[in-house]
Formats: C-alpha cells, structure tokens, sequence
C-alpha cells in the first residue's frame, strides 16, 4: 500500500510539472527554479510523510522554531505592562 502512495505522489508530480512547465516562457528562469525546487520539496515531504507518518509537519517545527521568541516577547510585554 505504501508503494501505491508513493506511485501516486511521483503521477501527480509529474503531471503538474507537465501541466505548468510549457507555461513558463524561457527566459523565466528564476520562475523556472522556484518551480522546480518547491516541486522536488514538497515531493520530498510527502515521500517522508508517507514512509514516517508519525514526522511532524512543517508546522509544527515552526511552532517549535519560533516559541521560544514568542515566549521571550511574552515575558517582555509582561514586564512593560507592569
């Protein structure tokens, strides 16, 4: 079963990278990378969560990136506030 999802990520790369790419003009070449880097990412990421289901997702490891900044702002309006 987890061979079938990964068949079906690699169709669905596929087809929207044939879809999309004949719409960017040659000399969109920065267009043309951001496609294409975001595509092999996301691909990835699927891949991942299809092997490790149990993975954080990227939320949550911006949620852990970010809390101890919200955490430190928090305490900072704390004190200002009074």
């Amino acid at each position: 079963m987890v061979w079938a999802a990964v068949l079906g990520i690699t169709t669905l790369l596929v087809l929207m990278t044939l879809y999309e790419w004949p719409k960017l003009r040659p000399e969109m070449k920065r267009e043309k990378a951001a496609f294409a880097i975001l595509t092999l990412l996301s691909g990835m990421l699927a891949f991942l969560l299809v092997f490790y289901p149990d993975l954080p997702g990227p939320t949550q490891a911006l949620d852990a990136m970010t809390k101890p900044l919200v955490k430190f702002l928090g305490n900072l309006m704390a004190e200002w506030s009074g």
